[in-house]
């Protein structure tokens, strides 16, 4: 099994930045992709970021030239480097690392509030 435990959320100012970190522990050596999933108050969980055991990375249309994700195996760090927020990413943001077989463990959950 799995745990990781997500640092990093807060209160930022639009057009700020800040750096989600993903810590895993555990089961390392079954993760094989990594995800930054996001969850705003009456919306969906949505995909924010991926990247796989290779180093390919996926991101959503909407984060997609502001937000960098990037993987450190030999720390088991997960990061999500976010720029030019919006108050549109204000959402609780969550970190999920996937086995070889699709099966997910999920953190807990950051906030991140961007706002003036």
């Amino acid at each position: 099994q799995v745990q990781l435990v997500e640092s990093g959320g807060g209160l930022v100012q639009p057009g700020g930045s800040l750096r989600l970190s993903c810590v895993a522990s555990g089961s390392i050596s079954s993760i094989n992709s990594m995800g930054w999933y996001r969850q705003a108050p009456g919306k969906q969980r949505e995909l924010v970021a991926g990247i796989t055991h290779k180093g390919d990375t996926t991101y959503a249309d909407s984060v997609r030239g502001r937000f960098t994700c990037s993987r450190n195996n030999a720390k088991n760090v997960f990061d999500l480097q976010m720029d030019n927020l919006k108050p549109e990413d204000t959402a609780v943001y969550s970190c999920a690392a996937y086995d070889p077989q699709g099966a997910a463990s999920w953190g807990q959950g950051t906030q991140v509030t961007v706002s003036s």
